[in-house]
């Protein structure tokens, strides 16, 4: 299943610009100034607890907990959300089943209307089921003090009554990066991480990037001479160098998705062929001079 988000504008101004949809869709607008006084109140409150569970800043795709089979995620987001970290405070982003929740707060219920400037509002979100039907929902940026802990949150329904509920936000794991869009014909340099084998290979970041007729080269420069072969996409490629570490110009299918390649080393008693993955960093592109 498949979630979109397409986001109108919640009665106050954006808390986290930078959230992004609540199940890895498209785009969406976060809750309201309320949002962001619940999340200072939150953060506060964590300060005085253990700090094990805190996350680096980036994009993580989480898990909604709740207590209640009518409380949770829609069901095109499986369960999950959009945590997102930023100067160490986390808000997690998720499309519920309808509009049938219509404010949450960070806390017991019944402290919930004395309260009323920390309620967090509604995002308005589009989802799209596995049939293609799509639907607006409701989903909301909640201010989250640790991941994988227990918290109050407690729901306003339609009927103007709130409920308790325990919730929790488990087993994060950093958002792939999206492919993004193959640059201009021309030359850049661009990060490139290298992961697999026994981890002591490196290559050398960022590495050349040269765009032509639309298709990409790298110059993956390893931290080795021992390196006789490349292979990447069943062709295999040979070292543009005869003297000094390892150097070869392969194709790149896309940026920001690692790109599955295998390297024959010689440097034990006989060669031995190591699968790695190569990601190259559309962020950190930039145009050679």
């Amino acid at each position: 299943m498949h979630c979109k988000q397409f986001v109108s504008l919640s009665v106050a101004s954006l808390m986290l610009a930078a959230v992004l949809t609540g199940c890895g869709g498209a785009s969406s607008t976060a809750s309201s100034a309320a949002s962001g006084e619940a999340a200072s109140a939150v953060s506060t409150a964590a300060a005085s607890e253990s700090t094990e569970a805190a996350l680096p800043d980036g994009v993580y795709t989480a898990e909604f907990d709740t207590d209640s089979g009518m409380f949770h995620a829609n069901e095109a987001c499986n369960g999950m959300g959009t945590l997102t970290v930023e100067n160490g405070q986390m808000t997690f982003h998720v499309s519920l089943a309808s509009k049938k929740i219509v404010n949450l707060y960070v806390g017991m219920a019944a402290d919930a209307e004395a309260n009323k400037a920390d309620w967090l509002l509604p995002t308005t979100d589009t989802v799209t089921y596995s049939d293609g039907t799509s639907e607006e929902v409701y989903g909301y940026d909640i201010p989250v003090a640790a991941v994988d802990q227990d918290f109050q949150l407690a729901l306003l329904g339609t009927k103007g009554k709130w409920y308790d509920h325990t919730v929790s936000i488990r087993n994060a794991q950093p958002k792939a990066e999206e492919a993004a869009e193959t640059p201009a014909d021309g030359e850049y340099s661009v990060n490139v991480t290298l992961e697999g084998g026994s981890g002591r290979a490196t290559v050398e970041s960022p590495a050349a990037l040269t765009v032509v007729d639309g298709k990409m080269t790298a110059v993956i420069l390893w931290s080795s001479p021992n390196y006789d072969y490349m292979i990447v996409d069943g062709e295999k490629y040979l070292p543009t160098n005869t003297e000094g570490n390892s150097t070869f110009e392969i194709p790149v299918s896309a940026l920001g998705t690692p790109l599955a390649v295998t390297a024959d080393t010689v440097a034990m008693s006989t060669p031995h062929e190591i699968e790695y993955t190569l990601t190259f960093a559309y962020a950190s592109l930039i145009e050679a001079k």
